[in-house]
């Protein structure tokens, strides 16, 4: 309690007279004073139970408890609660009301005693609460020591084990997602630092110019400052846990998406870069110009019109769509859920040439997350690499354990030579126990030699990939030489050039070259033990690897690799595959259509093609009867630009005569001479 409060009860206040001896009196009483009870004058103020008759109040404090205004009384170093407080109190009054008075004690001379006391008992009192308190946290931190101290005990008593894997009731999901591991920089400072990473944009993060922050990207201050597009998204239903979301198309935004594919139909980026002067965040034109840019080599404007895509659709998700939960649902079906899908997977591929491959695996299960159960753009084939290559390997070993039963990953040729890889790296790691390295290593053996058994044309081309020169007793024998990779079945050769041009690197390691010549020579035991495991094999291979479903080629086609990309049947590679849509699945949902827009090509008119090779913008007569009252006008300034571009073209043509003097080459003839 502070001096002023000690003032204030005392009744030493400014405007206020000194009390007279008798004219108040407190009941407070010290613990070392239980024994004697309490002495009261005349005059002096009764204990609470004693009843208020006779009292005087002189001053306006007079009401105000000293016990209520502390913490508690401290008994035995303890702190009472204000009920025990007052039991007590009356307690002391009942006993000191019992007690029989001294003789010669004279009641009225106890009052100037006790107040003359008060200040020092006050400050007694605070002593021991301050005593009380650092010895509460003294017994905190020795209570947390202790129970550190226990632990340690149990953990050492029962030897050097790892603490067993948590309850499948309280694990996160396999497709869980963090937030910050969303962010590239978030590894990128794991690896250089902070400071290297975010010292120059420190600054510029105080400037804020845009309306929302967002999880996906973070937005630049060089892009055209927002605003909402037409696009939004709406909850379509809920059902077994699973909110089921859908991106909305206003009719604006349905303009705008008219004239992308009229811009793309033309065959000209210059037409999409005006489109995006007037609608800057438009998702589809953002994503083709990326890939002109791309294909031109500019890859930092690629990677930032993609991300400029991510962050118009997230400014436009539902409050309740959430990134990590993995509860939510995307349908491929729909044409505008498919630009998502599709800005998330060039995202992930920038992330993984810019050496971020954790951040990379967490947009894989993003996207995976979105559609698991159909994987439209078959995440399950690249999942593996980005586990590998992030060192998840207890993350690619728990999603090959949780899904294996239902969606038979073992037949896929990146996860049966995946999963054992990882096992293998997990084995080489030095903080594990004996014992679980060897049964870890035993068990990545026993999955490779399953994966050469049923993949043994997977064998010289990595050999291959890696320039490691075969041994002659694997490259002599029927089950490893070129008779196992010619007689694989179209699909599954495009399954193992996919593997092979993604994830040959990981093979170099001479420790992870050794192991494999080990596996290989125990198949190459059991092949020519007659094992029956081998015949089984070949004839699942000959059953399951037919035709590769729609999703597997649209990865194929996103992916990019040359070896995968030849090996693609000729029905996919002679139709047109467009960068915004590649390979549609054939039962879409659409919400709108568009009108229909009568083409040369599709009239016949190839006077009108021939025109419109020349100029683009060549329109002919009734090709755009939307236009009302300016139809003439533009037809005329079509037709005047149309006959400039003839005129420009025909005032370039040189005819060669024969007969004409070659002045020039006489000339050149004599200078030789």
């Amino acid at each position: 309690m502070s001096r002023r409060a000690l003032r204030r009860l005392r009744g030493e206040q400014r405007g206020q007279e000194p009390l007279g001896p008798g004219a108040l009196q407190f009941g407070f009483r010290d613990d070392d004073d239980a024994e004697e009870g309490p002495k009261r004058g005349p005059g002096a103020r009764r204990l609470r139970g004693a009843g208020k008759e006779g009292v005087q109040v002189n001053n306006r404090f007079e009401l105000i408890n000293i016990e209520d205004l502390e913490e508690g009384p401290v008994v035995n170093g303890e702190s009472l609660p204000t009920d025990a407080a007052v039991s007590g109190n009356k307690r002391r009054a009942q006993s000191g009301g019992a007690e029989p008075k001294k003789d010669g004690e004279e009641t009225g001379g106890a009052a100037p005693l006790e107040q003359s006391n008060m200040s020092g008992k006050l400050r007694k009192k605070k002593k021991k609460q301050k005593n009380k308190k650092n010895a509460t946290g003294e017994t905190l931190e020795n209570g947390l020591e202790d129970i550190d101290r226990i632990l340690e005990r149990i953990e050492d008593s029962g030897g050097p084990r790892r603490p067993s894997p948590q309850p499948l009731s309280t694990r996160r999901h396999v497709l869980y997602v963090e937030h910050r591991h969303l962010n590239p920089d978030t590894e990128l400072k794991r690896y250089f630092g902070a400071r290297a990473v975010l010292g120059e944009q420190r600054p510029r993060q105080r400037q804020r110019m845009y309306p929302k922050c967002t999880w996906l990207t973070t937005p630049k201050s060089t892009w055209p400052r927002y605003s909402k597009p037409g696009l939004s998204m709406r909850l379509l239903e809920s059902k077994k846990g699973l909110s089921y979301f859908a991106f909305e198309h206003s009719e604006e935004y349905q303009q705008t998406q008219h004239k992308f594919l009229a811009a793309v139909e033309s065959m000209e980026p210059n037409n999409i870069v005006v489109l995006l002067q007037t609608s800057p965040y438009h998702v589809d034109s953002l994503l083709q110009l990326s890939d002109a840019c791309r294909f031109q080599d500019d890859q930092e404007m690629a990677r930032d019109l993609v991300e400029r895509a991510l962050y118009s659709m997230e400014c436009a998700f539902h409050p309740l769509f959430s990134l990590t939960s993995g509860a939510c649902r995307l349908d491929y079906r729909r044409p505008e859920n498919r630009s998502f899908y599709l800005a998330l997977y060039k995202h992930l591929s920038f992330l993984e040439k810019r050496g971020c491959p954790r951040t990379a695996l967490e947009y894989c299960r993003l996207i995976l997350s979105l559609e698991p159960d159909e994987d439209p753009l078959c995440m399950l084939l690249l999942v593996d690499h980005l586990a590998l290559r992030a060192r998840s390997y207890e993350y690619l070993i728990r999603l090959f354990e949780e899904w294996e039963a239902h969606r038979n990953l073992s037949q896929l040729p990146n996860f049966a030579f995946s999963v054992p890889l990882a096992y293998f790296l997990l084995s080489q790691q030095a903080d594990l126990p004996d014992q679980e390295l060897s049964s870890t290593r035993a068990k990545a053996s026993l999955l490779l030699r399953r994966a050469l058994t049923m993949f043994p044309g997977v064998l010289m081309p990595l050999l291959e990939y890696c320039s490691v020169r075969p041994d002659a007793a694997a490259a002599g024998h029927h089950f490893f030489g070129p008779g196992a990779e010619i007689s694989q079945p179209p699909a599954l050769r495009q399954l193992v050039s996919l593997y092979l041009g993604r994830s040959h690197f990981l093979w170099k390691e001479a420790t992870t070259m050794s192991w494999l010549e080990e596996n290989v020579r125990e198949v190459l035991r059991a092949v020519d033990a007659g094992d029956p495991a081998v015949e089984e094999c070949e004839s699942r291979r000959k059953v399951l690897y037919q035709r590769a479903p729609r999703n597997i080629h649209r990865h194929v086609i996103l992916s990019e690799i040359k070896e995968a990309v030849a090996a693609l049947p000729p029905d996919v590679t002679t139709q047109s595959v467009m960068g915004f849509d590649p390979l549609p699945p054939p039962d879409t949902i659409y919400s709108y259509t568009r009108p229909e827009r009568l083409s040369p090509v599709s009239r016949g008119n190839t006077i009108a093609l021939f025109f419109r090779s020349l100029l683009p913008s060549y329109t002919t007569e009734g090709e755009r009867p939307e236009d009302g009252g300016a139809e003439g006008l533009d037809r005329n300034q079509g037709l005047n630009r149309l006959m400039l571009a003839v005129r420009d073209m025909m005032a370039t043509f040189h005819f060669y005569d024969p007969e004409a003097p070659q002045e020039a080459h006489a000339e050149g003839d004599a200078e030789w001479d």
